[in-house]
């Protein structure tokens, strides 16, 4: 083992130290004092590296997400001097930054309107439905960022970051419940609560996970990231494009509005009872009044269909991503019961059904089969349901009218 590789293996035994000594209910003040040295050189991509190892070490993602805010603050200096790393408007990164910029302003705007949200004409409500945006801050990481940080190993930190998204939309919806009742004092504290953990996040974001993901990225995965936004779209702001002109220049084979090059074969695709074109296929999949996701059997999602209105977002960083990757920490359990139930051909069918903005979500899993029983995947079907469920009594004849 190099001098290096030893050096570099301590110092990361020695930052698990700090962290589980605090949890462990050692004086902070204490702890920094002992590491000091330590604290005050440690980067981004350390911590980063830290979290990632304590995951594979065992220790579940729930409790290093319960770690993050310690660590933050204890590395709080540190992280604070340490290098962002410059990115033109249009990238990623920039983007992101951008709508955080945003997210401090709206959530100001939160704080002041919750101490007058119990008066008449109260913008408090308004106020939330702009704060509210963030999700779609949330969901471009989720579908987009970390695909891309999981295809080079790096997991770990989405895994935390993924958790502290679920912490921020469960304090969203506190607030919406004190809001509700009527709560006023309730809900000033519910606010508070609500754009301090909204502020940590973007702290670890803009201190920890961009500049590690900036590190760790190549600038092909940054096109791609950068082109299959625009599905899932952007919260308050619209992205800048000095940085697409400046990858078209420097690499005139990739334009980042372009969709990726499809063959387009005229060779007709047999199936079991006729055959069809692969752009037939592909019409009458879109065409389909629900949303479909197919997973192989090695847990790879292959395939999502892009309707009119889809349920919940999808974009291309998806595909060939671990489904366990796809969903939030602390339900993942939950998927890979389903996968193994179909495995083992314990279950043929998972359904839940939920209320979701007014509107009744049916959602399925089915299991595939080879000819010789063999387990070849899952298909999941998402779909709206209120007006089914609505029906009543018969129509027998065409009424458009």
């Amino acid at each position: 083992m190099s001098e290096l590789i030893k050096n570099n293996k301590d110092k990361q035994n020695q930052l698990k130290s700090i962290i589980m000594e605090i949890h462990a209910g050692k004086n902070p003040k204490e702890v920094k004092k002992k590491f000091d040295k330590l604290i005050r050189n440690v980067s981004p991509e350390e911590i980063a590296e830290m979290e990632q190892g304590l995951i594979q070490e065992g220790v579940p993602v729930e409790q290093v997400q319960s770690l993050c805010d310690v660590h933050v603050s204890v590395f709080k200096s540190a992280l604070e001097d340490a290098h962002r790393g410059k990115v033109l408007p249009g990238h990623p990164v920039h983007s992101y930054r951008e709508e955080n910029k945003a997210a401090k302003k709206y959530a100001r705007i939160l704080v002041r309107e919750s101490r007058n949200a119990d008066r008449s004409g109260s913008s408090f409500s308004s106020a939330m439905e702009d704060m509210e945006a963030l999700e779609i801050h949330f969901r471009r990481k989720e579908n987009q960022l970390f695909p891309y940080l999981e295809a080079v190993n790096f997991t770990g930190p989405s895994k935390v970051m993924w958790g502290k998204h679920d912490e921020i939309r469960e304090a969203f919806k506190d607030v919406r419940k004190a809001h509700s009742a009527g709560h006023n004092r309730d809900l000033r504290r519910k606010v508070k609560a609500l754009t301090g953990a909204i502020r940590r996040m973007i702290f670890m974001e803009e201190r920890i996970l961009f500049p590690t993901a900036l590190r760790k990225l190549p600038e092909k995965s940054w096109v791609e990231i950068r082109r299959g936004e625009a599905e899932i779209g952007y919260a308050w702001i619209s992205p800048g494009n000095l940085w697409d002109a400046n990858v078209v220049q420097s690499e005139s084979p990739t334009a980042i509005n372009a969709a990726p090059v499809k063959t387009s074969p005229d060779s007709r695709i047999p199936l079991e009872t006729g055959e069809l074109l692969p752009s037939q296929l592909n019409m009458m999949l879109k065409a389909l009044p629900f949303d479909l996701t197919f997973v192989d059997s090695e847990d790879k999602v292959r395939y999502y269909s892009q309707g009119k209105e889809r349920l919940f977002p999808r974009s291309p960083g998806i595909i060939g991503r671990d489904v366990a990757n796809c969903h939030p920490p602390k339900s993942v359990h939950i998927v890979e019961k389903i996968v193994q139930s179909f495995r083992n051909k314990e279950m043929d069918v998972a359904e839940f059904w939920f209320t979701m903005n007014d509107r009744f979500i049916h959602i399925r899993y089915f299991p595939v089969y080879s000819e010789l029983g063999l387990y070849k995947g899952t298909i999941e079907v998402s779909q709206d349901v209120t007006d089914i469920r609505a029906l009543k009594g018969v129509k027998k004849l065409l009424d458009w009218e």
